[in-house]
């Protein structure tokens, strides 16, 4: 194992596998940790691997409100060993397209990197797109120019060259397939002009990064009225922790706000609810009714409570 920082906020960590296993492009990898002296799991994108996936590399994000699972992988030192699936792949590349699209929003970039160097050595049609608040903080910017020119465009917003949403899907040829990996807004903006724009709902494929949402995170309440649980959600805590604290049987698989198996019913509600999900549309969620609990969370103007009342699957 090795590991070190390539931004103030991203490390890349390295890993020797003991039981390899091919790493497709888009492919993650869940590991079992322990936080807060609880078993918990994390999913981490696999940006590339060596030796048939005998060593796989990550890169972990450390977001103002982690919930502790990048304390615990920054601080692994050689030696130390770590529970692992073998790779998954919930975000796959497929083949045979035209050409394609990458559009990666900071550390979204970890999801794509894979894709952009199995498109080179396919000899493929595609472009790389990177946007990112600084370019201190984006990852991997010289080794991607290095191996894909000017097929690497970057968009820094401090150095006023963000991304035109609408002027980007309406650059984008048809028969090209787009993946993007990012930051909620730039998903959300993304699949809103898409779709603005009639083009093909198949050819946008999306996959999260991490929890970001359109509100700064606040603790708020979730009760579940049928059966008396009541917690209090805490701003690193999703709710769906926060759930199975208190003792609540809760399904799930993904915990990325993808597969929507956490799905609960909104009862009552004070406050708002912040979509961090890319599982509903947006009809869905401008009626309030469901929430993917692993990810979106409930907000409140300052000096009230937000709370939630619900039923679960």
């Amino acid at each position: 194992m090795a590991s070190r920082p390539l931004t103030p906020e991203i490390r890349r960590i390295e890993i020797d596998v003991d039981d390899p296993a091919p790493v497709a492009p888009g492919a993650h990898i869940d590991v079992r940790l322990t936080i807060a002296g609880e078993r918990d799991r994390r999913s981490y994108s696999i940006v590339d691997a060596v030796d048939d996936g005998r060593r796989i590399a990550l890169s972990v994000y450390t977001s103002p409100v982690s919930r502790g699972g990048a304390a615990v992988m920054n601080a692994l030192a050689p030696g130390d060993r770590l529970e692992l699936t073998q790779p998954l792949n919930d975000f796959p590349l497929r083949p045979g397209a035209d050409r394609y699209v990458l559009i990666a929003g900071g550390v979204g970039i970890t999801a794509l990197v894979g894709m952009a160097s199995s498109l080179r050595s396919r000899g493929a049609d595609y472009r790389l797109l990177y946007a990112g608040r600084s370019r201190p903080l984006m990852a991997y910017v010289d080794e991607l120019r290095d191996t894909h020119g000017d097929r690497l465009s970057l968009h820094v917003r401090d150095e006023a060259t963000s991304l035109s949403i609408p002027d980007l899907v309406a650059g984008i040829d048809p028969g090209t397939e787009v993946y993007v990996c990012g930051p909620i807004r730039l998903m959300d903006a993304i699949r809103r002009e898409w779709m603005r724009q009639n083009r093909p709902i198949a050819d946008l494929r999306m996959e999260t990064f991490g929890n970001s949402g359109w509100f700064d995170a606040q603790e708020f309440t979730v009760r579940i009225p049928a059966t008396g649980v009541e917690a209090r959600v805490r701003p690193n805590q999703s709710m769906l922790e926060a759930l199975e604290a208190a003792g609540a049987d809760m399904m799930w698989d993904c915990r990325k706000g993808e597969c929507g198996l956490c799905e609960v019913r909104v009862l009552g509600l004070e406050g708002d609810i912040d979509h961090r999900d890319v599982f509903y549309s947006e009809r869905q969620k401008d009626a309030r009714s469901k929430m993917c609990c692993c990810v979106s969370r409930v907000v409140a103007p300052a000096g009230r409570d937000a709370v939630v009342e619900i039923v679960t699957s």
